[in-house]
């Protein structure tokens, strides 16, 4: 699997969606990172654990639903029926 990975990071097909979040400050506390952009590849053999978390669109995040893997956080298109298909069968976290 790790190999079949690489392959379509090389290839750019995932581009950066393990890593396109951005940190923000807001007074005193700091805001949680957001997804900047999505994937619509079906990516669900590469998720770990039985949640999600839903990203509203605010300016410059995207809405998205982001899952846990083993290479970090991976902001997926919520349109896209593998999203649609994970995510009935796990648990939302808040």
């Amino acid at each position: 699997m790790l190999v079949f990975l690489l392959i379509r990071l090389l290839s750019g097909e995932i581009n950066t969606f393990f890593t396109s979040f951005l940190s923000g400050m807001r007074g005193p506390t700091r805001k949680r990172p957001c997804c900047v952009d999505v994937t619509n590849l079906d990516m669900s053999p590469e998720v770990v654990g039985e949640t999600y978390r839903e990203q509203a669109s605010s300016h410059p995040c995207v809405k998205a639903i982001i899952f846990n893997t083993e290479y970090g956080q991976l902001c997926s298109d919520p349109k896209a029926q593998w999203v649609q298909d994970l995510t009935a069968k796990m648990k939302k976290v808040q």
